[in-house]
């Protein structure tokens, strides 16, 4: 499924591309791997679909399975203390144009570049890369490969990183609900950071170099869910930190809930993101961490019993 380079480690990983709302749904997996943008359909309830985005990165590959493990069970990311909140307020305005959703997600990953500093230099991670937001319509070359469908991507090399987003696929949300369109956003933005999170500490390349060495597809399958789940925990960390400044509430935050509820693996296609029922609790688990304050440690999946991570 996924061709790497003789010269060096790109591993990939899915992208919450979450898609789907009461009252407001998209067509299945099928129409993005057409290429084709998902248009919100009006009628249809609790339909919700991920795409097969990717997350690939550069980093140098990890010397045994023994030694990855240790990276992604007992990592320092889960002895760090509170995520500090960025205090960065939501940019509000009509997300009717390419470029207005870069801004708002400009912001979003200013935020959270601002507040997971802290978090991965405790860690003894590198905390001064901030990933660079690039937009597109429906395809795009990048140093990880060619993004041949309009989903979300995150690709770190080295000391680069960039987050793809297709603006058209906000900005078509937004004629149909804009509030959706602001949870959308919001919730795909915070994933992706999740993903660049794990690429800062290592737990990236050490998952995908586990799952390269896990023989039969269920194995593989399994782990590839443990990374997408807890890169979908990290960035509803992040925001469960910010809630009192963004902030989540009220409206906005019955739409996020409803797209961290609907959103995981479709009937037909590979079960690697998980149930809706298990992203709904990762997701969850991260914003909900603790009563006043949100901690990564709760978004260790890598140690978690196989039924939580289905």
């Amino acid at each position: 499924m996924f061709n790497l380079s003789s010269k060096k480690l790109r591993t990939l990983a899915g992208v919450a591309a979450v898609a789907g709302f009461a009252a407001l749904a998209v067509p299945t997996q099928a129409a993005q791997a057409a290429g084709g943008v998902p248009q919100p359909v009006a009628s249809e309830t609790g339909v919700a679909a991920e795409s097969q985005a990717k997350v690939q990165s550069a980093q140098p590959s990890t010397k045994s399975y023994a030694t990855d493990t240790a990276i992604v069970k007992n990592n320092k990311l889960y002895k760090t203390g509170a995520i500090a909140a960025s205090k960065c307020k939501e940019v509000r305005g009509p997300l009717s144009t390419a470029n207005a959703v870069k801004a708002y997600d400009q912001t979003m990953v200013n935020c959270m570049w601002a507040a997971w500093a802290p978090t991965l230099k405790a860690s003894g991670a590198n905390y001064h890369i901030k990933p660079t937001l690039v937009m597109y319509t429906s395809r795009a070359k990048t140093y990880c490969g060619v993004i041949s469908q309009p989903t979300s991507y995150y690709c770190g090399h080295g000391a680069k990183a960039e987050i793809y987003i297709p603006g058209a696929y906000v900005v078509n949300f937004y004629k149909q609900n804009p509030v959706y369109a602001r949870a959308y956003a919001t919730n795909t933005i915070a994933h992706e950071y999740g993903h660049h999170v794990q690429y800062m500490t290592g737990i990236l390349s050490a998952s995908w170099n586990r799952q390269y060495a896990l023989s039969g597809s269920a194995a593989k399958l399994e782990e590839n869910r443990r990374r997408e789940l807890q890169a979908s925990c990290l960035g509803s960390a992040m925001i469960g930190a910010n809630k009192r400044y963004y902030p989540m509430s009220g409206a906005l935050y019955t739409q996020w809930k409803y797209v961290v509820s609907h959103s995981g693996d479709i009937k037909g296609y590979p079960r690697d993101h998980g149930s809706f029922a298990n992203h709904n609790f990762w997701s969850t688990a991260g914003f909900n961490a603790s009563s006043s304050a949100t901690y990564a440690k709760y978004c260790n999946t890598f140690n978690a019993v196989s039924s939580r991570v289905s």
